[in-house]
């Protein structure tokens, strides 16, 4: 799952791949991150029709002798159609879907950027580059659902919904389950 400006480590290993990140690489081009379906027929693609452009931003190779990158969420897309490669990569035709707007978090959820910068802070080298907008509800909403453990379907939905005050409305339930409804 990728949200936008959200960070996605990927250890690269299948040929298909090292490819496809070399010519993304080449080109500064975003490749594209969608969610499978959990009941998905493994020997076929199944994929959610929403997800995020993904533009690599590091690269290193592990201890392992695996490639690694770090990508950044950029905008939301909508999958048209697509195609599987001779490689077995699969590319689409996709249409972007418009970037919500910043806005000011609402005074109910106030409390909300102050636990985020510290749980962000426990994550250490992946969140240390961002560019951290705590005043942006829209940013903290997606944050937020980035590390919280909640259902991937769940996830997917607040990625495909464009309704940052029912986002924030799932993080403080979540929020609540995990440590009791306390006063914000």
């Amino acid at each position: 799952m990728l949200f936008p400006d959200g960070p996605l480590p990927l250890r690269i290993f299948e040929s298909r791949y090292i490819d496809m990140v070399s010519e993304r690489m080449k080109s500064d081009e975003p490749f594209g991150i969608l969610l499978m379906r959990a009941d998905h027929d493994a020997s076929q693609s199944s994929t959610y029709k929403v997800g995020t452009l993904a533009k690599i931003t590091d690269f290193y190779q592990g201890s392992d002798g695996l490639l690694g990158i770090t990508a950044k969420g950029g905008q939301r897309f909508r999958l048209i159609s697509s195609e599987r490669q001779k490689n077995g990569l699969n590319v689409g035709e996709i249409e972007l879907i418009e970037a919500e707007r910043s806005f000011a978090l609402p005074s109910e959820f106030e409390f909300l950027p102050k636990m985020l910068a510290n749980v962000l802070e426990e994550f250490g080298r992946l969140y240390e580059a961002q560019d951290n907008r705590y005043d942006d509800a829209v940013w903290v909403s997606y944050r937020f659902l980035e590390i919280l453990p909640i259902d991937l379907r769940q996830k997917q939905t607040s990625l495909e919904d464009s309704d940052t005050i029912a986002r924030l409305n799932l993080v403080v339930e979540q929020l609540d389950s995990v440590r009791g409804p306390a006063s914000h």
